[in-house]
């Protein structure tokens, strides 16, 4: 297993130093649906409240330096004043927020704007990649039911190498990373997306690393071929479908487009119980399965798990993928606690 780890790292470490990065760069992550702001800058405000999540991510337990991404994301309205109208709200005195007549009365709020702050740090053996973005967005309703939401991010990134743990053995090591120490390198960096949303579905499309820029730690020494980053796409997918008044069923499709690899389809189901609890499962094509859970503890708190099992070669290693997602309403309302869209 260190054999194969070893050989991943040097593919990497070779492709930021002299080779082109034929791998995806941006971290993965399951339950995109309870936080689509973070793959989609144009969700940013799209609540009546300010949302804020953390999650923690362990991929492929039981191998050692295997990643593990962590994340902060923040985000709210500003002008917006559909404090009940909203896709999100919960707990109506009497009835069942997520109920038939909730829906059928559900109307587009008022154009409004959206900020927002993205801070992601993800670590793989000794390569850490820390990035930070501020976000706009600005809401538009396109019918009494529908809204398109135009956004963008810019901030920058931060890709770290820890030379003191490299340990090459009796293998040549590449000049460009035969040092110690900790290597940095910093950028700019920008992300873009649109989104349709409803109280019945939305559609999303956004890119990641939009301006494609140089890796290289050798400091010019080297140039057979550089290393860059590469705009990453996403597709999104979504629709609400009501099973009776306590009930709803949402499948979900993400598809990501990271050239020069293969399409990626990842599909997801969400069975809702009266926006208390929420249990769930997902696909992605060649790549494996998981499942998914989560509460609504209180007004301003809610948690959400999952579980990765993958299918690669990389099973007869790997105890599975762990994922913890925790949220937080800010500013929201008693008798009308938000939660977040999907």
């Amino acid at each position: 297993m260190k054999r194969i780890l070893f050989l991943v790292l040097m593919i990497v470490l070779g492709g930021m130093a002299s080779l082109p990065v034929f791998a995806q760069q941006k971290p993965h992550y399951t339950q995109y649906v309870l936080n689509q702001f973070i793959v989609n800058p144009a969700v940013t405000g799209i609540e009546n409240y300010t949302d804020l999540k953390v999650s923690h991510r362990h991929q492929w337990v039981g191998i050692q330096d295997a990643p593990v991404t962590s994340y902060l994301s923040l985000h709210g309205p500003i002008g917006k004043t559909d404090y009940r109208k909203t896709a999100t709200s919960f707990d109506l005195k009497g009835e069942n927020p997520r109920g038939k007549r909730y829906w059928e009365e559900y109307t587009a709020p008022a154009p409004h704007h959206g900020i927002g702050l993205q801070v992601i740090n993800d670590i793989t053996g000794p390569l850490s990649n820390f990035s930070m973005y501020g976000t706009y967005a600005y809401h538009l309703a396109l019918s009494s039911r529908t809204s398109l939401s135009a956004g963008f991010g810019a901030g920058f990134n931060r890709i770290s190498l820890d030379a003191d743990k490299l340990d090459f053995g009796d293998v040549v090591a590449d000049p460009a990373v035969y040092t110690t120490g900790i290597l940095n390198k910093m950028r700019f960096d920008m992300m873009a997306g649109l989104y349709v949303y409803s109280a019945d579905y939305f559609l999303g499309v956004s890119a990641q690393q939009v301006v494609p820029q140089k890796i290289d730690f050798s400091n010019g020494y080297i140039r057979p071929k550089e290393g860059r980053t590469v705009p990453h796409l996403f597709g999104t997918a979504g629709y609400r479908f009501s099973l009776g008044d306590n009930f709803n069923l949402i499948p979900s499709v993400m598809v990501k487009y990271v050239d020069p690899l293969p399409v990626q389809v990842e599909g997801n189901m969400k069975l809702q119980y009266l926006d208390r609890i929420w249990i769930g499962g997902s696909y992605r094509h060649k790549d494996g399965y998981a499942g998914m859970m989560g509460l609504n503890v209180s007004n301003i708190f809610h948690i959400g798990y999952a579980f990765d099992y993958t299918t690669s070669r990389l099973n007869n290693f790997s105890k599975g993928t762990h994922e913890i997602l925790l949220g937080f309403v800010i500013g929201g309302y008693p008798d009308n606690c938000p939660r977040n869209v999907w």
